[in-house]
């Protein structure tokens, strides 16, 4: 699944188009690695998103295409 539908749909950030412009930005890192928006992402991959002064460090734990919102969380683990 693509980055910035995998941070929809997981909920990390709420609109796809913002997930684009923080890919673009290089705020994103998969794995130590800048991350553009339509890289791969699989479960096991950590995920670094830099929002300001707060980073947030998530470990993959399954990729789905829908998710309801209850359900968005089990998508990643935080570290």
């Amino acid at each position: 699944m693509r980055l910035d539908k995998y941070l929809k749909v997981s909920r990390l950030i709420k609109r796809r188009t913002v997930a684009n412009e923080a890919c673009d930005a290089g705020r994103v890192f998969i794995n130590d690695k800048q991350a553009k928006a339509g890289a791969e992402v699989k479960a096991g991959d950590i995920i670094l998103i830099k929002f300001g002064t707060r980073d947030v460090k998530v470990e993959v734990t399954s990729v789905q295409e829908t998710v309801r919102k209850e359900e968005a969380k089990e998508m990643y683990r935080e570290l």
